[in-house]
């Protein structure tokens, strides 16, 4: 082989010492790692949406609703001049989320309540895919069944366009929070949005997910 051949043979290899075609062919035969599907997810796909399109009569499944984001909110009441209480407070967040949160601060002073501008006042958390799917999971079938004296959650609390507003007094509903660590006990909001265009659509989803509605 002459001195110009073995050049372009050496050019025509990776760094590895595999040809492109053959490197290519192996990249494709190495099976992709199948993705983690929450169990909420999962049992929407294999079957609420089935049901739902079936219960509505919706044309295709495209038109059938589905969760599009949760929001939290989490206060500090009147201890906004407190460094610590809203560090304590984003801690908790995340440890429920599992979501860094982002610090809401007021957007003007108000002298009655001692406020001032651009302080700190809460937290607040929106998750999307799977880890709302995971926190819906665990808020219906761990957190609300820990409440005290539970007997299911309001079944009219919708916004008329299909989205549900759930409020919870204490965060040791939550098993991810430990009662020894915590420097006080506070609430939060938790928005639902879906995709519905009227209540009962948003109504019938939450409750394929088992939500424990009050009936």
């Amino acid at each position: 082989m002459s001195d110009q051949g073995k050049v372009k043979k050496a050019e025509s290899k990776t760094k590895d010492g595999a040809a492109p075609k053959e490197k290519a062919a192996k990249v494709a035969k190495t099976p992709a790692k199948a993705g983690y599907t929450p169990r909420l997810q999962a049992a929407y796909d294999k079957e609420i949406r089935a049901t739902m399109q079936k219960q509505f009569n919706y044309k295709n499944a495209m038109q059938v609703p589905k969760l599009d984001k949760i929001v939290i909110n989490m206060g500090v009441g009147e201890n906004v001049n407190d460094s610590k209480v809203i560090n304590a407070a984003v801690s908790d967040m995340t440890l429920i989320s599992g979501q860094k949160p982002t610090v809401a601060k007021s957007k003007k002073a108000i002298a009655s309540f001692k406020l001032r501008e651009n302080l700190p006042i809460g937290c607040k958390v929106t998750l999307r895919k799977q880890k709302m799917y995971e926190f819906l999971d665990r808020l219906i079938n761990t957190a609300l069944p820990r409440v005290r004296d539970f007997r299911g959650v309001n079944p009219k609390s919708f916004d008329g366009r299909g989205n549900y507003a759930l409020g919870l007094k204490e965060q040791l509903v939550f098993p991810e929070i430990n009662y020894d660590k915590i420097d006080q006990v506070r609430g939060m909001d938790i928005i639902i949005v879906t995709t519905a265009k009227t209540d009962n659509e948003a109504r019938a989803l939450l409750t394929a997910f088992n939500m424990p509605f009050i009936k």
